[in-house]
């Protein structure tokens, strides 16, 4: 079977209908071999019974969620390329075919862009149109290498074994960005092409929710790009911490009528030591995310485990720590030259600020070099994860077998009754 329609359905009983008769008919006219599979998330409206009547194939999807009734139907497609979109007829399922010649061609992703086949009057809330899509899908391009245009479009076909082997972890809305994503940093061939939308036929708000599931994405989008989320802000933290901190750390700075002294000092002390520790995490993200498989696999981490040796961070943080003593044995020197006495701020604090700092990043250091090492432990036990996508692959594989087998039975039937009309 070449083709599967997958459209989640939770509550769908007005619309149900009319998108399973539309995806059979584009399938018919064109010649593709296919089937529409209706991935139920609990509906209590007979939506089943609907969709079956029309013709599709329905699977019950226990585990609530968008993200998890998709990753069922996929589980349970039968066809080689899979056309996701919602059952509440704002997409066009009679325009499936450009989705279906990209993926012939070769592609492993197929997104529709619906800013460029039109939205019409009504089809999608000023805030979705001009904010939410729009600011999310720039930021999907910023931090991902990505040429798409509309990351959250929900019509949108792929190969079925391509999707499998990403092991696609939400379960929620933000799945269609981690498909998006994930292709994208697994290297597929992700395209798009253009496709309408409309106001959708149900009387019911929609599940929908504008800003907790635009705030989901935007969380995803964050937490798979750990350099913008920490690298660069620490990054910059720390440069401003320091110049400001090496140049204060010999006296007063005035800057036209400003003047900055110590207190400025020990703000800039805190700028480096927060932004080193965004730093940090930015390393831990990257690892464990390369290690779990939420991440595609990267010679870089590897390299980066591989530099970063529980060693070498012992070495690094040591001579901080010296540094850091050094500068604290400095200072009690010069509390023993005033007699240990009352000792003047605006002097004392130049050299136990710089000191402490490079005291607690020693220890930042040490700790990070500890945990990116058990960290970079290779793990032989399988995740959850690991035990689904082969499960799906098991499954799929049973699949294909069937139909071959049915296949072959056909082929046999037919065998004889073209010998007994050649007799």
């Amino acid at each position: 079977m070449e083709l599967t329609v997958v459209m989640p359905c939770l509550n769908e009983a007005e619309t149900v209908e009319v998108c399973v008769r539309k995806a059979l008919a584009c399938m018919e006219e064109h010649g593709i071999e296919g089937e529409v599979l209706i991935a139920d998330n609990g509906s209590t409206d007979g939506s089943q019974q609907i969709a079956r009547d029309a013709g599709a194939r329905v699977v019950h999807v226990d585990e609530k969620g968008y993200g998890n009734a998709l990753m069922g139907g996929i589980r349970a497609a039968r066809g080689k390329y899979v056309i996701m979109g919602d059952a509440d007829d704002s997409y066009d399922f009679t325009a499936l075919l450009p989705f279906v010649e990209q993926l012939r061609d070769g592609a492993d992703l197929v997104m529709g862009n619906r800013f460029r086949g039109g939205i019409a009057p009504g089809a999608m809330p000023p805030l979705h149109r001009y904010l939410g899509n729009p600011v999310l899908s720039f930021i999907g391009r910023l931090f991902f290498p990505s040429a798409i245009g509309d990351f959250h479009c929900g019509l949108r076909g792929f190969r079925r074994d391509s999707i499998l082997r990403l092991q696609l972890q939400t379960g929620g809305m933000e799945f269609a960005s981690e498909m998006v994503v994930r292709s994208t940093l697994s290297g597929l061939d992700v395209r798009e092409v253009p496709t309408t939308l409309s106001p959708d036929g149900r009387s019911r708000p929609p599940h929908l929710r504008s800003w907790r599931d635009g705030w989901r994405h935007l969380r995803f989008l964050l937490l798979y790009s750990p350099k913008w989320l920490f690298f660069y802000p620490g990054l910059v933290m720390m440069a401003i911490g320091l110049v400001a901190g090496t140049a204060l750390t010999f006296g007063p700075v005035e800057i036209g009528e400003l003047a900055f002294d110590v207190d400025t000092l020990v703000g800039a002390s805190a700028a480096v030591v927060i932004g080193f520790q965004a730093v940090l995490f930015a390393v831990f993200t990257k690892v464990y995310a390369a290690e779990e498989g939420f991440l595609p696999e990267s010679p870089r981490i590897r390299k980066l485990i591989d530099i970063v040796t529980l060693e070498k961070g012992l070495v690094a943080g040591g001579l901080l720590a010296l540094a850091g003593l050094v500068g604290l044995v400095m200072s009690l020197v010069h509390w023993q030259i005033r007699s240990f006495g009352e000792l003047d701020p605006r002097e004392s604090l130049r050299i136990v600020v710089p000191s402490a700092t490079a005291l607690v990043m020693s220890f930042q250091t040490i700790f990070a070099a500890l945990f990116v090492s058990i960290l970079g432990i290779r793990r032989t036990r399988e995740t959850p994860a690991d035990v689904a996508a082969k499960a799906a692959e098991e499954a799929a594989e049973i699949v294909s077998r069937e139909q071959a087998a049915k296949t072959a039975g056909e082929q046999a039937e037919q065998t004889p009754r073209e010998d007994t009309t050649t007799r």
